[in-house]
């Protein structure tokens, strides 16, 4: 069967305070994905008579008013465009003794909060909805997945990476260092400990986002559904049909003697016929086939095409990046800048990935060969800590260009003109640097224009980042591969980027005939 990719963020979390946003938050949605699950926020942090300040959840009267809000706008929305359909849902964290998960209703349903996962269940067991966990490989009793009172059909699969880090397993190479109060990262709640219990749990990343809807390299979950209806993701996500990736859009598929990433089967042959095919942003590294949570196949696409050739006319992807400048230490007012620019190829462009993670953004096509765009980057002050965007916030694209390899890139940034061969941007990473904007805003504020290093200007200058570019045999791949098959295992393919990102594929499981 064919299907399409959708993408998806289940875990945008809008708070009490925030309500007056839902429109904005939507529209953001629209521009950076195929539906929106909203996971509704109904905590905040107050401050105790004692002093001591505690997450709670807002008054009863606050919460329902809230609830019929995001309800009558889920039904207005999905009323105005069927293309792009949105779910109801909200947060549950009950007393942290089962693990938080988002709650998501295929139409409408109550917002309940009793304080354990199975009366959870029993509250919601008659109505179209599931509760997804997340940020599982905290400690047990301490917001950490208690895999001990999972319910499948309630919970068909689980979010294994977000702004948070991996919850893939207490040793795996992606930390969970982000929010210092709630780690370190254990083992025992994790997605793999899930799965080696025998629970059959699909796997999903998305962000946990506090500020924004779908923010740009905090995870976000791909669907495999037969078109994109409501009835059609939710028979998708019942049946696991879904995947998980750490920062851009990855067009994975997996699937052993034809049957799809989350199904079940059995089979007596000697061999298992794996086939994945994977479109990345970036350049794949190697993909890993785990069987039972261990790595038993791996494959290493780097050494396949780093060293190929290239002449004539390709197809390719580049990331460019807009932000950096002034620290707010010195220039504490400088909180944003609007970009104004332009980009043109002597190619065409196929494809555009938007890398946003923050509202105010815009890109326009002029034609096959030209984009106009207005960026908005924006400093913060926040520290991460708790529900914070990370220090560091660019604004950005992932244009895949069809061009002569000698053909020229035309980049117009506020008025200024860079020009780039596909061969330079192929060879390395750039980086253009307004250094005399920088030198400038010190002698106007400090008067202050030399130094014996370039730390007072070149760290204060806004930067644009040129990544290097990619060439289309780096970043796709479809393979079959045979393994051995002796007993019952459940298996699952995790992708590797050169960049670092990485994406897992919800497994299959087969059983011995």
């Amino acid at each position: 069967m064919n299907y399409k990719y959708l993408f998806t963020d289940f875990h945008t979390n809008i708070h009490h305070e925030q309500m007056e946003e839902l429109s904005e938050w939507y529209e953001q949605a629209k521009e950076m994905l195929d539906f929106w699950p909203i996971a509704y926020y109904p905590y905040y942090v107050r401050k105790d008579k004692s002093g001591i300040r505690l997450e709670d959840i807002h008054s009863v009267e606050e919460v329902k008013e809230d609830w019929k809000k995001i309800n009558d706008f889920v039904l207005e929305k999905n009323k105005e465009n069927k293309n792009f359909p949105i779910f109801n849902g909200y947060e549950w964290q009950g007393a942290c003794l089962d693990g938080d998960h988002n709650v998501f209703f295929k139409d409408q349903g109550p917002l309940v909060t009793p304080m354990r996962y199975q009366d959870l269940y029993n509250n919601l067991k008659d109505i179209e909805a599931i509760a997804i966990p997340h940020h599982l490989a905290y400690s047990l009793y301490n917001r950490g997945k208690n895999w001990n009172t999972h319910i499948e059909k309630f919970s068909p699969f689980a979010e294994i990476y977000s702004s948070h880090g991996s919850s893939e397993s207490g040793d795996t190479d992606i930390e969970m260092s982000r929010h210092i109060h709630m780690g370190p990262r254990t083992g025992g709640t994790s997605v793999f400990d899930g799965l080696k219990m025998g629970h059959k749990i699909g796997i999903i990343a998305s962000g946990d986002n506090h500020l924004v809807s779908a923010q740009y390299g905090h995870g976000f979950a791909g669907v495999l559904a037969e078109d994109n209806t409501k009835d059609k993701i939710w028979d998708a996500l019942l049946k696991r049909r879904v995947y998980g990736m750490t920062k851009g859009r990855v067009k994975l598929f997996y699937e052993i003697n034809e049957n799809v990433m989350g199904s079940e089967f059995e089979t007596n042959d000697e061999y298992l016929e794996h086939h994945i095919s994977v479109e990345t942003q970036n350049s794949i590294d190697r993909f890993i086939i785990y069987r039972n949570g261990i790595p038993n196949y791996t494959y290493n696409h780097s050494e396949n095409w780093m060293e190929k050739e290239l002449d004539g006319e390709i197809t390719f992807k580049f990331k460019i990046e807009f932000g950096w400048g002034p620290d707010l230490k010195l220039y504490p007012d400088i909180k944003e800048k609007i970009w104004k620019g332009k980009l043109k190829t002597e190619g065409k462009v196929k494809s555009i990935e938007k890398c946003w993670t923050s509202r105010g953004q815009n890109i326009d096509k002029v034609n096959d060969s030209c984009y106009e765009f207005e960026l908005t980057t924006r400093k913060t002050t926040q520290s991460g800590k708790w529900m914070g965007p990370s220090p560091v916030t660019t604004e950005g694209f992932v244009f895949e260009i069809e061009a002569n390899i000698n053909s020229k890139i035309t980049l117009e940034i506020d008025n200024k003109i860079y020009v780039k061969t596909v061969r330079e941007l192929l060879e390395n990473t750039d980086l253009i640097v307004f250094l005399d904007e920088a030198k400038a805003l010190a002698k106007e504020r400090f008067n202050f224009d030399e130094y014996y290093r370039s730390d007072p200007f070149y760290q204060n200058a806004y930067k644009v980042r040129l990544m290097k570019a990619k060439p289309e045999i780096s970043y796709k791949i479809d393979k079959k591969i045979k393994t051995k098959f002796d007993k019952d295992a459940f298996y699952l393919v995790k992708v590797y980027e050169t960049d670092g990102s990485v994406s897992w594929s919800s497994p299959i499981w087969v059983n011995k005939k």
